[in-house]
């Protein structure tokens, strides 16, 4: 589990779409940290958040230190501005230490799978799996090694080790992988091309006669 820290700055006023905006201009992200008690509206450094982003995801434990306090968090959701390549503003949600908690966790296939020197192509069916833990526990990803994975063969949650400390909340029956064999596609338009062709053989045969 990653432990990565964020500072932010507390917002006491300027809210709404305006306030927003002026915060952004400044160089900053509007943020909300959401948990029993009443919403914190923070502010964050925009570089430095978009800069560690790119190593954590949803279920990486943050710390946002806001004044003298350190808030533990999971990021929730965040809206971006794809054209401009910016965070226009995070939601975070505070967990508490010693306290059980749910997230979705990503899974990350690891190895060739066997199948594949026969022509199989590898699909990954489910991205992430919901699992419900302490805080200490929770795992940044799950890794699920796929090398022994034959032709038309799955990995369903039932085979993968469970971290320990950790139960999946998903049904074991659940497909994670897949390699499915590659068959050959004839199309419609080639059916009909080779029909064509059938038929004008045939007529030059009867023209010949």
């Amino acid at each position: 589990m990653k432990d990565t820290n964020l500072s932010g700055t507390l917002r006491k006023e300027d809210f709404g779409s305006a306030g927003s905006r002026r915060v952004l201009a400044s160089g900053r992200v509007p943020a909300v940290i959401y948990g029993k008690k009443d919403p914190i509206h923070i502010t964050l450094d925009a570089n430095e958040f978009q800069n560690k982003m790119r190593h954590f995801s949803e279920s990486t434990l943050l710390t946002i230190k806001v004044g003298r306090k350190n808030h533990s968090v999971l990021m929730k959701d965040y809206q971006e501005n794809v054209m401009k390549g910016i965070i226009m503003h995070v939601d975070f949600y505070e967990v508490t230490k010693g306290e059980v908690l749910r997230a979705n966790v990503p899974v990350v296939l690891q190895g060739n799978p066997e199948g594949a020197k026969f022509g199989g192509v590898l699909e990954q069916v489910a991205h992430e799996i919901e699992v419900e833990c302490l805080p200490k526990d929770l795992p940044e990803h799950i890794v699920i090694d796929v090398s022994g994975l034959g032709l038309n063969e799955s990995i369903h949650l039932g085979m993968v080790t469970v971290p320990e400390g950790v139960r999946f909340l998903v049904d074991e029956a659940t497909t994670i992988a897949t390699v499915k064999g590659v068959k050959e596609v004839v199309t419609v338009e080639e059916g009909e091309e080779e029909g064509e062709e059938a038929e004008e053989g045939a007529d030059s045969e009867e023209s010949e006669e």
